[in-house]
């Protein structure tokens, strides 16, 4: 049986919108994020991938940054993409939909050349990213105010 919602890069505009749209549902709404800092210079240069139910509502999103844009958030490792902005929004949470992004996000790595992504988990997360194979490394530290670590896993 397929799953039923598909993953794809999001290349249209229509697709960003309903990306940020995620974004703003998980992280500013539920999260408290302030809007300001959840959206950023990187979202223009960023490979985004969407998840869409079969009708077309949006369940997930997330973004990967490499070469000048990751290179900040890796160490200056050129050969290693940074995955962020990972959504799913409430109803689509058990339904296997950020593994499926976190997966698409990797392929889109390993074409580029990458040979490793690193991500900053919300330590609530981090058993999500360890059963992907993900690794922490390094100290909590915060961010929006909320406590993370830094991951990685070679692709």
């Amino acid at each position: 049986m397929s799953a039923p919602y598909q993953v794809r890069v999001a290349e249209d505009p229509a697709d960003r919108e309903a990306c940020f749209a995620v974004r703003k549902e998980v992280f500013v709404v539920e999260q408290g994020v302030p809007q300001d800092i959840e959206y950023d210079a990187h979202d223009a240069v960023a490979v985004h991938v969407l998840a869409v139910r079969e009708d077309g509502t949006p369940l997930g999103t997330g973004r990967l940054l490499y070469g000048e844009a990751a290179a900040a958030r890796t160490g200056g490792e050129k050969s290693v993409g940074s995955l962020g902005r990972l959504a799913v929004t409430r109803d689509a949470r058990g339904l296997g939909v950020g593994a499926a992004l976190v997966r698409a996000l990797e392929d889109t790595a390993r074409a580029r050349g990458l040979t490793a992504v690193d991500l900053h988990a919300q330590t609530h997360a981090l058993g999500f990213y360890e059963r992907l194979g993900y690794t922490a490394y390094g100290p909590e530290f915060p961010d929006a105010g909320i406590p993370h670590r830094a991951m990685r896993r070679a692709v």
